[in-house]
C-alpha cells in the first residue's frame, strides 16, 4: 500500500513512535497515526515475464544453412549448420554459430 502525503504529495514512510506506528512526511510536518489491528502492508506476488533467448533459443536452428567446408573441432566432420548473427557493434564482422551434422557440437567463428 502506497500511501501519499496529501500536503505535498511525496510518498510517506512508516514509522514507530512510544505512541504507536504512523505514516508521517519526510518533507513536510504531516502525520497519520494508524490504529491498532491496522493492515500496514499488502503482498503482491508478481509472476516473470518470459524472456526470449538472444540467440534465437529452442528455434535458433530452424532453416539454417549448411556449409559443407567447416570442420567440427571435436569429431573433426567436415560439414556443419550454421547461423550468423550481429552481437557485437556495427562496425565489427558477423559471429557465424555452428552446428556439427554428425556430433551436433556447437561452436562459433568471428
Amino acid at each position: 500500500m502506497l500511501t501519499f502525503c496529501p500536503t505535498c504529495t511525496n510518498m510517506l514512510t512508516l514509522s514507530t513512535s512510544g505512541n504507536g506506528m504512523r505514516f508521517e512526511c519526510r518533507t513536510c510536518p504531516y502525520e497519520y497515526y494508524l490504529q491498532d489491528g491496522t493492515i500496514v502492508y499488502d503482498r503482491k506476488v508478481l509472476e516473470k515475464k518470459k524472456v526470449d533467448s538472444v540467440l534465437g533459443g529452442e528455434n535458433a536452428w530452424e532453416n539454417v544453412d549448411k556449409d559443407p567446408g567447416s570442420q567440427c573441432p571435436k569429431c573433426s566432420n567436415m560439414g556443419a549448420y550454421f547461423y550468423m548473427l550481429q552481437i557485437r557493434s556495427a562496425d565489427e564482422p558477423m559471429t557465424k554459430f555452428c552446428r556439427c551434422t554428425a556430433c551436433f557440437h556447437q561452436w562459433r567463428e568471428n
